[in-house]
């Protein structure tokens, strides 16, 4: 056997493996025997079938199989045997016709991409900014009045005021302000401060039970898919969708706030956990801030990302690359696809390079008990989304499951290194963390 490595451009290279005779008849007689002691065949008994009528039958497959399973064995053993960093897989190159009765010598070629090489010292010099969000007092009554409302007790009151939902009937007019045979009906709610126009907020305060209005469907809902959802209509409709809306209005309900008491205070905490009201903010206002230090690790991973991408500016073989992607896509992918989508697995593939530099060059590791209780954590919060927590043994149980999945598994290890990275990059770089308003903290990241 005989291979050959050869550059063929910038991160581009060619393996070419010659496969003698001798390097894979054994394995082809082997295979050949192992089908002549299993197949059954008319006017034989089993396992004695003659050899040459099984090579006739068998032969060409066996000799395909055996020859394909040992280039891949000896393919990547070169690749680690000459510590080759490739990107993707080796994509075959060239066809090469297997012999179908008598062994040749056969040569097959493979192209790789080669990821750049680069240095990375991560010390005090690099600067990263961490903005944090400052939770004030006006943060804290948002968040305060928000409970009061998700808590608190509906009224029917007789005029409707912003903060209400009203529930109401559509029906398509006709410029006459008759129904349209056939037009859109749709009985449905709206909430009136969360609606996206500023106008239908407007006409929509002040109204009473039955009263009517008309609106143009386009002025209150600009977009199609606003359109699609709002009316019932299918997509191609919505596009050219313009015809009066008469709203009518069949019930108003407003939420009345629930009073900042013990009672409320108990059902958010369990019983006697807070006593008034200064206690209730204080609580809030470290929720909050829990709350926002996640998005603050999201955002300053994502800067973190962004300056060492520009910093180091790593070349990939993007010709090669997309290749390699069409060729082991489940789904054909057209070039526009293909354009659409590459530059964000670019980058994606260029942090995942500088992470694992990062990983190699301090020893970093992660331990099976590390990616359990990585697991667990993530289960619980998922419960608790839902009000719920299983037992221990509940939770054991579905964690091994969920760990059983090889994509599940790797992404757990896959979270935990890059927690690792961020962890290291925070105690070896100097942060710079920013305190800012709410606004400011997520219109900047």
């Amino acid at each position: 056997m005989e291979i050959v490595l050869t550059s063929t451009g910038e991160q581009m290279a060619e393996i070419q493996i010659r496969l003698m005779p001798s390097d894979y008849e054994k394995q082809v007689d082997q295979g050949l025997k192992k089908i002549q002691r299993q197949i059954q065949m008319p006017g034989f008994r089993p396992g004695k079938v003659p050899a040459g009528l099984v090579k006739k039958q068998y032969g060409p497959q066996v000799t395909a199989d055996e020859i394909n399973k040992l280039l891949q064995d000896e393919l990547y053993k070169y690749i680690e045997q000459q510590q080759l960093d490739i990107l993707g897989n080796p994509l075959p190159k060239k066809q090469t016709t297997l012999p179908e009765h008598t062994a040749a010598t056969l040569d097959f070629y493979y192209e790789i991409g080669i990821a750049p090489k680069f240095d990375l010292q991560l010390d005090a010099s690099w600067t990263f900014e961490r903005k944090k969000v400052n939770v004030d007092e006006a943060l804290i009554d948002k968040y305060v009045a928000d409970v009061q409302r998700s808590y608190g007790q509906p009224i029917y009151p007789e005029v409707s005021g912003k903060e209400d939902v009203l529930y109401v009937d559509f029906n398509e007019v006709d410029s006459n302000g008759d129904i349209v045979a056939g037009g859109v009906f749709k009985s449905t709610s709206i909430n009136i401060s969360r609606h996206a126009s500023e106008l239908a907020q407007s006409k929509l305060i002040g109204l009473k039970k039955e009263d009517s209005l008309v609106f143009k469907a386009d002025d209150w809902y600009p977009s199609a898919t606003d359109r699609s959802v709002t009316f019932g209509l299918d997509t191609a409709q919505s596009e050219s969708f313009q015809a009066n809306i008469r709203l009518t209005v069949k019930s108003i309900s407003r939420m009345e706030p629930a009073a900042l008491d013990a009672s409320l205070f108990d059902r958010l905490y369990g019983a006697g956990s807070i006593t008034n009201e200064q206690e209730f903010r204080t609580k809030v206002k470290s929720e909050l801030e829990l709350m926002f230090e996640a998005d603050s690790d999201r955002f300053f991973k994502r800067r973190v990302e962004n300056t060492c991408l520009q910093k180091l500016n790593l070349k990939l073989p993007e010709e090669f690359l997309m290749r390699w992607i069409k060729a082991v896509n489940e789904k054909p992918l057209t070039d526009e696809q293909m354009q659409k989508e590459f530059p964000q697995y670019a980058e994606t593939l260029r942090w995942r390079l500088i992470e694992n530099k990062i990983i190699k060059n301090q020893n970093l590791t992660v331990t099976e008990e590390e990616v359990k209780n990585e697991a667990r954590a993530y289960l619980v919060s998922e419960f608790r989304k839902y009000g719920q927590l299983p037992s221990e043994e509940e939770l054991l149980k579905i964690s091994n499951d969920l760990l059983s999945k090889e994509n599940e598994s790797r992404r757990f290890y896959e979270t935990l290194y890059t927690k690792k990275v961020i962890d290291y990059i925070r105690t070896t770089c100097t942060i710079q963390e920013q305190y800012v308003s709410y606004d400011d903290f997520f219109k900047n990241n």
